[in-house]
């Protein structure tokens, strides 16, 4: 019994966090840093933010934001995911495998939709990129790399829009896209605190980043904050997560040295 007992013990220790994950993420707030945010702290994972004006470059992958825990880095939202799940923190464990498969449908459908939408309106449309996303791209760096920087990053959003059918697209036709996107959700969502009853999956977290980036990114139309205002259960989605899991660690903040994030209060 004593062997067995150092047996688990040790698997405990090794498959247990050490120390918090040290999530890194570029000055500008992007969609991608709030549902990785949102789903540590709904794994009730302390989570310690560090922006850094190179944290694409300091990713394994090239994608933000990234987790450094030990002597390992993980990045982006599903890699995460499995990290966090084999160190025995999981969200999802509570469902049957019907519901994981509605789960995946339903985070495929934001992926393919809300993030490609959000990509298109920021780098594909003439005026918004001219105005808001090259110069707020651009301004951690000095001249001339950050106009390379950036332009480069508009030019990799275009080609990724032509490789998949988009560059054709109108941007009302991409409102359109938003707005069925928000009405399957906001079916799908009902009455329930989140979608899945009473307590958060990695659907919420990925939903939760993408809708509150949304909301309050300052863009050059409104028109795409409307069509997710215009359902009042997803609105209310989000003010409840950013209430649970995002308020106390805003409200101090500013004692700790760190900006405070945007906020729909």
């Amino acid at each position: 019994l004593f062997v067995e007992f150092i047996r688990c013990a040790a698997r405990l220790i090794r498959h247990s966090f050490f120390s918090p994950p040290h999530l890194f993420q570029p000055y500008i707030h992007m969609k991608c840093c709030f549902l990785s945010q949102a789903y540590l702290r709904m794994c009730n994972l302390p989570v310690h933010v560090s922006c850094r004006s190179n944290a694409e470059y300091m990713s394994p992958s090239g994608k933000v934001p990234f987790v450094h825990v030990g002597n390992q880095v993980v990045s982006e939202l599903g890699p995460i995911v499995q990290f966090t799940k084999a160190k025995g923190h999981s969200l999802s464990d509570g469902l049957d495998d019907v519901q994981r498969a509605e789960m995946k449908a339903y985070m495929e459908l934001v992926n393919n939709m809300l993030l490609t939408a959000e990509l298109y309106i920021q780098w594909c449309d003439d005026t918004t990129a001219t105005e808001i996303s090259r110069p707020r791209y651009s301004s951690p760096y000095s001249w001339p790399l950050n106009q390379i920087l950036a332009y480069q990053k508009q030019w990799e959003v275009r080609r990724k829009m032509n490789a998949i059918g988009w560059a054709g697209k109108s941007l009302e036709q991409v409102y359109e896209d938003v707005s069925q996107c928000c009405q399957a959700l906001s079916q799908r969502l009902g009455t329930q605190p989140y979608f899945f009853n009473k307590q958060p999956t990695e659907l919420d977290a990925l939903v939760f980043g993408h809708l509150f980036t949304i909301l309050t990114t300052r863009l050059t139309s409104d028109e795409l904050g409307e069509k997710i205002k215009s359902y009042s259960n997803l609105l209310a989605f989000c003010r409840r997560i950013e209430q649970s899991y995002f308020e106390d660690s805003q409200a101090g903040s500013s004692s700790r040295g760190y900006s405070k994030g945007p906020s729909l209060f």
